[in-house]
């Protein structure tokens, strides 16, 4: 039976993408592992997923955005060639495939995919607007890019899926479908990432997670190729989430098979499942270059200038300064969330040179910084004394500010007192916040190098 919101196209095809947004909530749910029952129920169906399932993380800086911001697509067919193991759910090995072969009618895709939002969407909660979209072609790579980097409308997601003739629905305000619409325009064309993720099993759902610490940190020495697993200045395992849902850890890296290795190593409760997601995370595809008059709320941007003001702390413990280039200033902000990187900004002075990225905050328009690049130090000097007089060897009075020095018995005057250089407690080069302030879509150091 048709439904409202709902587009049929029930027209047989080699390939069809399904993408998921928004079904959890603060208290559960999560939606990769939705994704992975809906993954389960297709090959339980004999439909096979073409390539890495794809968790996609979209503008981290939207006032509206979903809890992780993270939106759930995978491309399903029938697959041959050459298959891959991507993960194991209750006990059953699941394979990915690189070619599609023959057709199929979607009917029963759809009724898969929509019986299970149905069912696991924690739609009670005020703040969850699912949505699920299913596609027989990816649509335009710009709508990831205005998703990721702007601000892209449901008005306009809409417009796009009924021009495509797509299978959808959105629930309540149905901002979820712009997530996951979003996901399948991602391609990896420059940079990608993948994370395993691991799942618990049902009993343990909000109840507090057993993962190692000692053997997360062995893990993090030994597969090089992974990132952002232990903060340890903050004693922070990343790999563990603080929320009630149903994931026990997940590991980030740009290797496949090492993801399988690390997770080998770490020592937790038991696994009920898990799979390999491919990522836009640790990729910048967030940031976008420009002058600071070009700056716009809720973007994420880098951009280059002169500290015009010196840093100073705020109650709270967040940091500012002010940064200029020819085009305007703007404020820059390094948040208490960022723990020792506020040091960093605390020794800068005016008059340095430093290259910022972050994210946009829109009142009062900041950035919110995510790493820094410092270009050019000026030099630093303190005042040793006031100037000595040449004829009777005391020290000259200051006349008042900025008015010079004179000795009182003699009337010699000067004009300035006597300052040495001293070393900066900085150097050039990047620095980025910790590993427990990182943001998903950020970049680190370490992948820079790689």
């Amino acid at each position: 039976m048709l439904k409202q919101n709902l587009i049929y196209n029930n027209i047989g095809s080699e390939t069809i993408w399904i993408g998921i947004d928004d079904t959890d909530s603060i208290t559960g749910g999560c939606t990769t592992y939705l994704g992975c029952i809906i993954l389960k129920k297709l090959i339980d169906e004999n439909f096979n997923i073409i390539g890495y399932p794809r968790l996609v993380r979209l503008n981290p800086n939207i006032p509206w955005k979903t809890r992780g911001n993270g939106a759930v697509s995978m491309q399903v067919g029938i697959g041959t060639g050459k298959k891959t193991k991507i993960g194991e759910i209750d006990n059953k090995d699941i394979f990915c495939y690189q070619h599609i072969c023959g057709n199929y009618n979607e009917l029963e895709i759809k009724e898969i995919v929509e019986k299970n939002v149905n069912q696991y969407a924690r739609l009670e909660d005020k703040n969850t607007n699912s949505g699920f979209v299913l596609l027989n072609k990816s649509p335009s790579f710009e709508i990831y890019e205005k998703a990721v980097k702007d601000i892209i409308y449901l008005k306009e997601i809409i417009k796009i899926l009924n021009e495509s003739k797509a299978f959808y629905k959105g629930y309540k305000n149905k901002r979820g479908l712009i997530g996951a619409t979003s996901s399948i325009a991602w391609i990896p064309k420059k940079d990608r990432t993948y994370e395993l993720i691991a799942y618990r099993r049902k009993i343990k759902w909000g109840k507090k997670r057993l993962v190692d610490d000692c053997t997360t940190k062995k893990m993090d020495k030994k597969i090089r190729t992974s990132f952002d697993n232990y903060d340890y200045v903050n004693k922070h395992n990343r790999l563990v989430p603080n929320s009630p849902c149903p994931i026990l850890f997940g590991i980030r890296g740009v290797n496949k098979n090492d993801l399988v290795k690390a997770k080998s190593i770490i020592k937790s409760e038991e696994i009920d499942s898990w799979i390999i997601f491919e990522t836009n995370q640790a990729t910048d595809n967030h940031l976008r270059k420009c002058l600071i008059s070009q700056i716009q709320p809720y973007q994420s941007v880098i951009t280059k200038g002169s500290i015009c003001t010196s840093p100073y702390t705020i109650e709270g413990g967040h940091v500012f300064f002010n940064l200029k280039d020819q085009s305007g200033n703007i404020d820059c902000a390094a948040y208490e969330p960022t723990k020792q990187f506020r040091n960093v900004i605390r020794n800068l002075v005016k008059g340095d040179i430093v290259e910022v990225f972050g994210g946009v905050r829109e009142k009062p328009l900041t950035i919110n910084l995510e790493k820094i690049n410092i270009k050019s130090l000026k030099n630093k000097v303190i005042k040793i004394q006031n100037p000595v007089c040449p004829i009777c060897g005391k020290h000259m009075k200051s006349k008042g500010k900025n008015q010079g020095y004179k000795c009182i018995n003699c009337g010699i005057k000067r004009k300035k007192a006597l300052f040495k250089k001293v070393s900066r407690e900085i150097s050039l080069g990047f620095y980025e916040v910790p590993v427990c302030a990182r943001r998903h879509l950020s970049k680190p150091l370490k992948r820079f190098k790689s």
